[in-house]
Order: structure tokens, then C-alpha cells, then sequence
């Protein structure tokens, strides 16, 4: 195979360097060596500054060089190390400085490389060199590691081309799925949010030569949420405004919505809001919803419906995930098809029940509190891409049952309540709803049992097995419902409503 050309960048000033080290530290992971190659004065300690400076988000950030310490430590979103072997005078003082270490945990910088041969084969190798009055850089890495620091790169290629040249980029978040989040900062010092979603490809297949994701019924692409989100704010509701757009390469440049948080700090939930929430989705259930949103021009989104399929393989995340974690064992065909009978007929059920736009996680991390706000455009909304059309009920099963909020019951039935007196349709039915509500509680309920295990086990986001107690809370309020008595006979007998033993 023949290996992929060297990225190269022109630096024509510290501020590109600058640029460069925010773009690199956007792209490096914990694992990465980094090794800076250039003769003296070349830039490769302003170079290792600009990077461990934003990993700090801190522009001032005090980083010394290691020219006599050998090595510095940061304690960041990162650990990094930034090491100077100038004056390394055996290979084998690398095992001293500890750098085994910070690799493991953290990222390396390593200035003057070559003075240990042979030791950093594998490593992201940047050269800078003596271009006219500025710099000039190659960056040559392993292919994953390279595909990461061309992403960010053309990400930086987006921000100029949309008229943010001078914009300053800080990491936000990588969410559970396959979206990062930035923030920045314009040179006018406004904040806004760059939403990283590349095209969904090369996922395995598991059904009817399917991956997860389309049988789940989840975005493909960024289509989806600008079509979702340009619908949603159309008709009255707050979502943020598209400042620039590459749908090819899956990046968008969204107005930031502000920081207050949709619970209090800690995690408590603030009912208030709840219940403002909860009257929200009354008025976009009673929205008669179009089949297609505009995209761009000659371009529309249809979402897609929440159909069995759908909800079928979501509740399977349970057998496939969630039962090996507290058996210890696969599940056996007998207890697969026994559930999958009793979820087919839930799901018959729900078919007959009220549909509408179901935004799908209308939980408390994808809703801005906006203070000061009147009506709808106090609730910020978003995360809105894998909207579908479904069964209303499931969105106030979402925020009902706040899957990274302790809900109390009280709060569950006020927000229940709220809802259902602020709908106004003469042929809205609070018992078939009712049953809607429980069965999509159940079902969500049983997902996130299963995806949040999957996270911990497959992902190595052990996090996620924390709030799994939650879960086991509401699923045992909402099996209380007459429609789900079979339902919760089988989940006892498995075992799956029981606290795990410490």
C-alpha cells in the first residue's frame, strides 16, 4: 500500500502556529506521540505551546519550555506531556523521564526526537522548516491518527471559507454517538458551536444487509438536522440558527444557545422547567407537521417513521447487551422469541395510538434553558437530527422520565399532568395516551438498559453504567401499567428490574 502524502500547511506567522496547535489539539487523542522535528528556532516550542494551550482553552496558559526539565506535566481535558530530549544523552533515560507513562495516559509533544533513534517510529511526525519570512510544516502519521488531523484541518479550511478566519476553536463535547461538538469564537469574541457529523459509513451489518442505524432509524448525515431544525423553528419553536453549512463533509456552523443548563447544578431538576417543557411538546403535538422539511436549495429531508423495526431493535439492545452484564451468559432463542412476541404486540398497540414529529431525546442535555426568554423560545432545542415520526407520547416519556436526572415520581405525574392540560385538540384521549406513555417509557426504558452497557463495555465509557439504577426505577413504575402486566412478568422472572449486588 502505498503510504499517504505528508499534510502540509504554510505558517506565516506565530498567529497561523497558533491556529495550527488549536487545529492539532482538536485532533489528538490519548496515545499520541507527537514528534517535532526542525532545526533551532524552527518554532517547534511555540508549536507544542499553542497545542497544550488549547487543550487548556486558556490562550494565556503559562507553558514553560522543558529545554532544562527535560519534561512538563498538565493536568488538562488530556494530560499532556511535553518533553525536550535536547539533551538526552541515552536512549535508555526514556524510560526514566517516564514517558511509557504518558503515553498511556495522556499525549506526548517530544522536541528533539532524533536523539533517541528508532523510539518514535510510530509517532505523528511534524517538521517545521524555514519558508521566506514564516514557516513551513509537514505532518506525516499513521493512517487513523492522519484521518483525524486532516478532519480537524479541513474543519479549520470551513471556518475561513464561511468568513471566520480568525475564529478560535475549543473542544465541547464528543457526544455517545459519532458527533463532536467545538466551541468558537469569532474575532468579535461572539460564541458559536460547531457541529462535526460526518456521514455515517463502513458500519457492520447486522440485518437484512443492515447496520443498527438505519434499521434504529438514526441520521445518516447533517441533512437531517438542518432539515429538523429549519421545520421545527418555522413553526414557532427555538432552535439554532445555521450560520454556515457543508453538507458533503458534514460540518455546520449553528448559533450557540447559551449556557444555562435545563437542570440545576448537581443535576436536581428544576420542575419549572419540566413542566415549561412539558407544554411545549402539547403545542408541537398539535402541529400539523409537513412529511418533508427544506434543506437547501433543491434539497428536502423526510423523517423517517418510528416504525417496528425501529423500536424492535431498540428493545433487543437489552437481550444482546444488557442481559450478558447481569447473567453472565447470552440470551437463549426461547427467551428472544418470548420477548420479541410480547414487544410485537405492544407494538401493534402504539400503532393506534396519537402520532406525530417525535424529536426521540428530549431529555435535559438537549434542551437550553434561555432565561429571560417568553413562551416556547425560553426552551432551546437541540440534538434534534433523529427526529421521527411516531407516537407523541414517546417525547413525554423522554422528559418525564429524565434518563440523567433523578425524576421523582411526583415530578413524573406533574409533568404528565402539565402536559395533558395544556392540550387543546377536541379529540385528544388521556387514557389512550396513557398507554402510549407507559409502552414507550417501557421501550425507552429497556434501550438505554441496553445501550448504556453497550457504551461502557463496547465503548469503554464505563460512566454510563452509573445511571443504569435510574433506569431500573422507572422501568418498574411504568411496568405497573395494566397494558404492560405480561410484559413485566417476563422482566422479573429475568431478573431485569433487580438492583445489581455490590
Amino acid at each position: 500500500m502505498t503510504a499517504l502524502k505528508p499534510l502540509a500547511r504554510i505558517l506565516p506567522d506565530e498567529q497561523a502556529t497558533n491556529r495550527l496547535g488549536e487545529d492539532l489539539a482538536i485532533a489528538l487523542r490519548p496515545g499520541d506521540v507527537a514528534a517535532l522535528h526542525g532545526d533551532l528556532g524552527m518554532g517547534k516550542t511555540t508549536l507544542a505551546r499553542a497545542i497544550i494551550r488549547a487543550l487548556a482553552d486558556d490562550p494565556a496558559l503559562d507553558v514553560p519550555s522543558p529545554t532544562f526539565t527535560l519534561a512538563q506535566s498538565y493536568a488538562l481535558r488530556i494530560p499532556a506531556h511535553h518533553f525536550d530530549f535536547y539533551r538526552l544523552s541515552a536512549a535508555e533515560e526514556l524510560e526514566e523521564l517516564g514517558l511509557a507513562e504518558a503515553v498511556a495516559e495522556g499525549i506526548a509533544l517530544v522536541e528533539w526526537p532524533e536523539r533517541a533513534p528508532g523510539a518514535f517510529k510510530t509517532s505523528i511526525r511534524i517538521t517545521l522548516r524555514e519558508r521566506g519570512e514564516g514557516r513551513e510544516v509537514e505532518i506525516a502519521a499513521p493512517d487513523e491518527a492522519r484521518a483525524r488531523i486532516a478532519r480537524s484541518l479541513a474543519i479549520r479550511e470551513f471556518l475561513d471559507a464561511s468568513r471566520y478566519a480568525d475564529s478560535r476553536r475549543a473542544f465541547l463535547l464528543g457526544d455517545a454517538s459519532v458527533r463532536a461538538y467545538e466551541t468558537i469564537t469569532t474575532a468579535r469574541g461572539e460564541r458559536l458551536i460547531l457541529m462535526d457529523a460526518p456521514e455515517r459509513h463502513d458500519e457492520p451489518v447486522v440485518r437484512d444487509g443492515l447496520p443498527y442505524s438505519r434499521i434504529a432509524r438514526l441520521a445518516q448525515s447533517i441533512t437531517a438536522f438542518v432539515g429538523v431544525a429549519r421545520g421545527l423553528r418555522a413553526a414557532g419553536f427555538f432552535t439554532p440558527r445555521i450560520h454556515a453549512q457543508d453538507l458533503d463533509q458534514g460540518l455546520l456552523l449553528i448559533e450557540h444557545l447559551g449556557d444555562e443548563h435545563f437542570v440545576a447544578t448537581g443535576g436536581a431538576p428544576i420542575p419549572e422547567r419540566y413542566l415549561a417543557a412539558a407544554r411545549l411538546l402539547a403545542a408541537l403535538h398539535e402541529h400539523a407537521w409537513p412529511e418533508r422539511f427544506p434543506v437547501a436549495e433543491g434539497v428536502d429531508y423526510a423523517p423517517p417513521p418510528y416504525d417496528r423495526a425501529a423500536l424492535g431493535i431498540e428493545t433487543e439492545l437489552l437481550l444482546d447487551w444488557y442481559l450478558p452484564h447481569v447473567k453472565g451468559r447470552a440470551a437463549n432463542q426461547a427467551e428472544r422469541q418470548a420477548f420479541g412476541r410480547l414487544w410485537s404486540a405492544l407494538f401493534t398497540r402504539l400503532e393506534t395510538s396519537e402520532q406525530s414529529l417525535v424529536l426521540r431525546d428530549f431529555h435535559s442535555p438537549n434542551i437550553i434553558w434561555r432565561e429571560g426568554k417568553k413562551g416556547l423560545a425560553r426552551l432551546g432545542l437541540v440534538d434534534v437530527q433523529d427526529a421521527v415520526f411516531g407516537p407523541g407520547a414517546y417525547d413525554v416519556a423522554s422528559l418525564a422520565l429524565d434518563a440523567r436526572a433523578d425524576i421523582p415520581e411526583a415530578l413524573e405525574r406533574a409533568v404528565v399532568d402539565a402536559y395533558c392540560d395544556a392540550r387543546r385538540a377536541p379529540g385528544f384521549d388521556r387514557a389512550a395516551f396513557e398507554e402510549a406513555y407507559a409502552i414507550t417509557a417501557a421501550q425507552r426504558n429497556t434501550k438505554l438498559l441496553g445501550i448504556f452497557v453497550r457504551l461502557a463495555h463496547r465503548d469503554g465509557k464505563p460512566g454510563y453504567l452509573h445511571h443504569l439504577p435510574r433506569i431500573r426505577t422507572y422501568l418498574r413504575r411504568v411496568l405497573a401499567h395494566p397494558a404492560l402486566e405480561e410484559l413485566r412478568a417476563f422482566y422479573e422472572e429475568h431478573g431485569f428490574l433487580e438492583d445489581e449486588a455490590e
